[in-house]
């Protein structure tokens, strides 16, 4: 049987970026990050990622980017080499410029005269690409007619598409990556030479409209502070101030480029979920670098929007995969779950900027269940492979990629990953902060005075650490050490998810072996004295096993829970449970959990395990049989194949999805022309409505023509009754039912249309 779909969709594509910030200028933030450079990781769950990312990820994208023509791009706009563009995006050009961000940042951490060899051959290609004024964007330089829709026939002329501001600040971010890392001016003076272009085009009195994509705000406040050009911070301002704002006729982009209004008046975070948070890091950068704590007010609202009712349990932001945006408030669908992994990096980002501003723990609590759960399972352990979406339920149809056409998440996890040493420490006057924690060494200026800090500890398996500081000449100075939400019974900063039950286990600190009253500050037990070398404090962080439950208006998951131990949430796959089925589950509020080391399993991890229901349909009977159960950290799922997984566990038996006996469809198989979630197509799962996408659903890509979706039965079957639900999601993104559709069956080698008494094939929404 066939079903062909005329189909009339419109869908756009966008992707995603962002880094770290350090140096000294005139204003900065309150709080200061320890430099990546002065940490040096010694643990057995971040060094060998960041090793990993040196010697696999690294190298690995860098030849795809070569295999897929992006860097030929830049010898051929250099006349370097005769061709045309590659690519199908304008904005191919950022993967080299991150990969070479990342790769810099690696040599900060590791010397590799072979690396800085090949940066500095790519570093000539990219100059040479650069047009006399500075202009830098190879598929205007290179006359790339197919890219025409996104570029538009002129510079500048069509911004919400074109990404030429995002491609240089992505440049920028890469130039003063490779100059702080090698002291070579050979790319920075590119970007310079671009930066003073783009001042010298946009402005008050030149012209006004921000750029489609953000991530020059944060590109130009890099470069102001390494070079205290004060331009490039009024450029930054400059472009953050035009958004919401229709001058000379502009027409605003609206909520997905977060253009619907002025920034500051702006309150509930909306549209690309990549583009939002790069452009609130950007508004804290220049709140910081110029004094203008208006800017601030806005993030702080916008923040409290996100973790009170957009932010997955596993620090995923972006629940919606038309557009790759946010949704609605409490839309937070599982199986659908869209949750880009640039998505992850920016929520990193810009949560700790928010607590270099204000110096409170609960930006940090954000930050690490981000880091540790959404934002790594973007990368497989072998550090090759990725996840674009990083869903929070499948029935098999996800597995990680080589690459992407559109590769922005590959390229980001290379830069962002080296970086990691420069979350662990922050100072700000005579305080030190411990805001992770990373078995580690670090060198931490107080007071103009050299302090060294050093931790043991086995986080986030063990919640045991132990801290030595040696003050050096600094005597006197706060040592301020995080004590994690999920430790003080609070999940998250809000009513978004909260544990079952209350544990009574106590956080203990010691100093020099006595036990010390904890004195918290924002977050933060402080103390304060004059230190000796040689000086121990002791943190014991209680890690029991606990259920997570959502808001009740988070709809989706009423009637489950999420498993979390220590700062880790972990799901159910099929690997590991009875005859690789975990959708079906129903985890008990009275069944005792343990956690148990597993050394032999996906690079060494802790478990969860118990006894659970499985639940399933034996004719009219519905059967609930025990079984063991077991649970992996999230972050390391769909390592073993395509299978089922869950992070929400029923624990009311009827939000279970029980197993049905074979039937026709279950047995048949699906294919398509194309789209994604074929599964979807026989899994006997029903939608309550045109919008839900709870269950899954098959996807094709917005166009406008004939497509196809097809079932191949075992053996000749009669097939009586056909129904299709189509879906649609007018109020928030570009899915609408089709034209029109029909039914073929296959008979003696030829494709027939089949009879039916309706006049016409319906295609109302909801039925």
């Amino acid at each position: 049987m066939k079903i062909s779909v005329k189909s009339k969709f419109i869908g756009t594509l966008a992707l995603a970026v962002n880094i770290h910030c350090a140096s000294d200028s005139p204003k900065d933030y309150p709080v200061t990050p320890v430099r990546y450079t002065e940490v040096h990781l010694t643990d057995e769950f971040w060094s060998p990622r960041i090793e990993t990312n040196r010697k696999v990820t690294i190298p690995a994208v860098f030849k795809k980017s070569e295999e897929t023509g992006r860097i030929d791009n830049f010898a051929i706009a250099g006349g370097l080499k005769e061709g045309e563009q590659s690519g199908i995006y304008p904005f191919d050009d950022t993967d080299p410029y991150k990969t070479l961000e990342g790769a810099a940042y690696s040599l900060g951490l590791h010397p590799d005269p072979e690396l800085d060899k090949y940066l500095d051959s790519l570093i000539v290609n990219i100059g040479r690409a650069q047009e006399e004024d500075g202009y830098l964007y190879t598929c205007r330089t290179n006359k790339a007619a197919k890219l025409i829709n996104w570029s538009g026939e002129s510079r500048w002329s069509k911004l919400e598409r074109s990404h030429e501001l995002y491609n240089a600040g992505h440049l920028y971010e890469a130039a003063v990556a490779h100059y702080q890392a090698t002291g070579k001016r050979t790319l920075l003076d590119i970007a310079l030479k671009n930066a003073d272009l783009v001042t010298s085009v946009f402005g008050p009195d030149k012209t006004r409209s921000p750029p489609g994509h953000q991530v020059i705000e944060m590109g130009l406040a890099k470069l102001y502070r390494e070079t205290g050009q004060k331009e490039y911070l009024d450029m930054a301002k400059f472009f953050l101030d035009e958004r919401g704002h229709s001058h000379n006729g502009r027409e605003l982009w609206g909520q997905y480029a977060q253009d619907h209004k002025p920034i500051l008046e702006q309150d509930e975070a909306v549209g690309h979920a990549v583009r939002a948070p790069y452009m609130y890091s950007g508004m804290a950068d220049v709140a910081a670098l110029s004094g203008d704590f208006s800017y601030v007010d806005a993030i702080d609202r916008i923040w409290e929007n996100v973790v009170g009712k957009k932010l997955y349990i596993t620090g995923g932001i972006g629940s919606q995969g038309m557009g790759e945006t946010l949704g609605a408030n409490y839309d937070l669908p599982n199986m659908s779950a869209y949750n880009e992994t640039c998505a992850s990096i920016a929520n990193v980002m810009w949560n700790h900027r928010l607590f270099l501003l204000h110096g409170d723990a609960k930006y940090l609590d954000v930050m690490e269940r981000t880091l540790y759960n959404g934002l790594i399972a973007g990368v497989s352990l072998t550090g090759d492979r990725f996840f674009y979406p990083n869903p929070l339920a499948s029935r098999g149809q996800h597995e990680r990629s080589p690459w992407f056409a559109c590769a922005c998440c590959p390229t980001n996890m290379t830069r962002f990953v080296p970086t990691i040493p420069g979350y662990v420490y922050a100072h700000s006057d005579n305080m030190l902060y411990v805001n992770l924690f990373v078995e580690s060494s670090a060198t931490v200026t107080i007071d103009g005075n050299i302090v060294h800090i050093k931790q043991e500890t086995r986080y986030p398996w063990d919640g045991d650490v132990k801290m030595m500081v040696d003050p050096g000449d600094s005597r006197e100075f706060a040592v301020y050490i995080r004590i994690p939400g999920w430790a003080r019974n609070k999940p998250v900063p809000s009513d978004l998810y909260r544990y079952m039950n209350k544990s009574d286990e106590e956080v203990t600190l010691k100093l020099n072996s006595e036990r010390i009253v904890l004195s918290l500050e924002k977050g933060f037990a402080r103390i304060h004295r004059k230190w000796d070398k040689g000086d121990t404090i002791e943190l014991s962080l209680p890690m029991p096993i606990r259920r997570a439950r959502a808001n009740d208006k988070a709809e989706e998951n009423v009637g489950k829970v999420a498993i979390q131990r220590g700062p880790i949430v972990y799901c159910a796959e099929w690997p590991d449970n009875k005859d690789g089925h975990v959708l079906n589950l129903v985890l008990p509020d009275n069944v005792v959990l343990r956690a148990e080391n597993r050394q032999d399993l996906l690079n060494g991890v802790e478990v969860i395990t118990g006894k659970a229901l499985g639940v399933k349909y034996s004719g009219d009977s519905l059967l609930k049989e025990e079984q063991d159960f077991v649970a992996i950290p999230y972050y390391a799922w769909a390592h073993r194949g395509r299978g089922e997984m869950t992070v929400w566990i029923a624990n009311d038996p009827s939000k279970a999805k029980p197993l049905f006996g074979p039937s026709i469809a279950t047995i048949s198989r699906a294919s398509s022309s194309e789209g994604v979630g074929v599964n979807a197509l026989n899994d006997e799962k029903d939608p309550k409505n045109s919008g839900d996408k709870s269950h899954g659903y098959f996807l094709w890509s917005p166009r406008m023509d004939t497509v196809w979706v097809q079932y191949d039965f075992k053996q000749t079957e009669e097939v009586s009754e056909v129904q299709v639900y189509w879906a649609d999601d007018t109020s928030f993104g570009d899915c609408r039912v089709p034209e029109s559709w029909q039914i073929l069956a296959h008979f003696n080698g030829e494709w027939r249309k089949v009879w039916t008494p309706q006049k016409e094939w319906g295609v109302e929404k909801d039925r």
